[in-house]
C-alpha cells in the first residue's frame, strides 16, 4: 500500500475517532485485513494513534460543553483499571482467539446500535444535566 493510501486511511479513521464514531474499530479492521498486521500489534497501534486524536477531541468537546463531567468522574477509575486488566489479559489470549473476540464484540455492538431506540434528544439532555 502506498504512503498516500496509508495517510488517507489515517485521516479518515482520525475523523471518525474524533467524532466518537468508532475510528478505532475502523483502524484495527483496516490494519488487520488490509495491512496484514497482527491483532495485538493493531490494537497497540490503535492506542498510540488514538491518544493525540482523543486529546484534540477532548479540548473541542470541553470547549463546546459536550462532556458530562460528573459521569466522567464516576467512570474514570474503573476505565483505567479495566484498561490495565484488559491489556494484561490480551497477552494471555492467543492472537486468533483475540481476533474472534474482537469480531464478536463488533457484531454485538453493531446490532445494539442498529436496534437501539434512544434518540439524539435524549443524549443531549443527559449531557446537559451532567455539566
Amino acid at each position: 500500500m502506498s504512503i498516500l493510501g496509508q495517510a488517507l486511511a489515517g485521516f479518515l479513521t482520525g475523523i471518525l475517532a474524533s467524532m466518537g464514531l468508532g475510528g478505532g474499530f475502523v483502524l484495527v479492521v483496516w490494519l488487520t485485513l488490509f495491512m496484514n498486521t497482527d491483532q495485538r500489534a493493531a490494537q497497540g497501534i490503535n492506542v498510540l494513534f488514538f491518544l493525540p486524536i482523543a486529546f484534540t477531541a477532548l479540548i473541542m468537546h470541553l470547549k463546546n460543553g459536550l462532556i458530562n463531567k460528573k459521569l466522567v468522574k464516576k467512570l474514570l477509575f474503573g476505565g483505567v483499571v479495566g484498561a490495565a486488566i484488559g491489556t494484561l489479559g490480551a497477552q494471555l489470549v492467543a492472537n486468533e482467539l483475540l481476533r474472534k473476540l474482537f469480531a464478536l464484540f463488533l457484531i454485538a455492538f453493531g446490532l445494539r446500535e442498529m436496534f437501539s431506540a434512544k434518540s439524539s434528544a435524549d443524549t443531549k439532555k443527559s449531557v446537559k444535566e451532567g455539566n
